[in-house]
């Protein structure tokens, strides 16, 4: 049996495995594209900058733009007195700034975290969620969400969508400046040039599916994360073993959520629209959670 301390610290490992494969990944394909054109590093630098703004805009402004998708109201301590009181509490208990509580009115039961820091937190929640689950299931679900906010979990990822949008812009550019004959005189590189050519065609054909794939697994890397933290911080990990099996039980889909925010919530909140649910490991690959079950699994370990 794994406890919970053991769990955590699986999970960073685990974590920074795959950010440093990511941070590999992304030299290398950016070294074989500046060698195969014949430019310098300002050509990346171009596209950095670019994709850094963008993805920063986002970032700052997070919490009023999916607010605003969501159709979220601010949560009141006498109407939401549960949901209030739970997050006070936990807040307390872990020494973590009170965020803004936001309510969807919607009976799918499901909740997100967002804010750039922990001083700019946003816990929202569904009716739904506030009136299925009892209290110490909904104190395994906002523990999960302090966890991401603890743990800077916006933040990383919104590097993580910036390297990113790196490699889908380099992989652009590329593909473009190999059809107008943009490319250098590489003859200087012998029997190189050749190979370096194929081999940016094929990184620039497949590398942003791979990058996406990569910030998908980081994703999942941080649910289990938040999982584990929220057992840590109530103490009681079938409390979330609880209100997952809920959760995904539950058949109606949350109609205020879409594909741009479907991967803050604690369970993918269009889990049901196709009717059917992604099996086989390829198609775990393009998902934004871990298979609740799994989840599970890993939850009764610490108990």
């Amino acid at each position: 049996m794994v406890n919970v301390y053991e769990q955590i610290d699986a999970n960073k490992r685990k974590s920074a495995i795959v950010m440093v494969l990511f941070v590999v990944f992304i030299t290398f394909t950016v070294w074989v594209f500046v060698q195969s054109l014949g430019y310098n590093l300002s050509f990346v630098g171009l596209a950095l900058i670019f994709s850094g703004l963008t993805s920063f805009a986002g970032y700052y402004f997070s919490d009023r733009i999916i607010l605003t998708i969501s159709g979220a109201r601010p949560a009141s301590k006498n109407k939401d007195f549960n949901f209030y009181t739970v997050v006070e509490n936990l807040t307390m208990a872990d020494q973590l700034p009170m965020p803004k509580l936001y309510v969807i009115e919607d009976t799918a039961p499901n909740a997100f975290a967002t804010g750039r820091d922990p001083q700019h937190a946003v816990i929202c929640a569904t009716t739904g969620l506030l009136s299925k689950l009892d209290r110490s299931e909904l104190e395994g679900v906002i523990g999960h969400e302090l966890t991401h906010v603890k743990n800077y979990d916006m933040r990383l990822m919104s590097v993580v969508t910036v390297l990113v949008g790196v490699i889908t812009l380099l992989a652009d550019w590329f593909i473009r400046a190999s059809m107008f004959g943009g490319r250098k005189n590489n003859e200087d590189k012998g029997s190189l040039g050749p190979i370096l050519a194929i081999l940016a065609i094929v990184l620039a054909l497949l590398s942003p599916i791979i990058a996406q794939l990569i910030q998908l697994a980081i994703s999942r890397r941080r649910e289990f994360f938040a999982d584990a933290g929220s057992a840590l911080l109530t103490r009681y990990p079938d409390g979330l073993v609880r209100a997952l099996q809920k959760i995904s039980a539950d058949p109606e889909p949350l109609e205020a959520a879409n594909k741009a925010t479907a991967h803050l919530y604690i369970i993918n909140p269009l889990k049901n629209l196709s009717g059917k649910s992604s099996v086989g490991w390829f198609a775990g690959l393009f998902n934004t959670h871990p298979p609740v079950q799994e989840r599970i699994k890993a939850l009764q370990g610490m108990m």
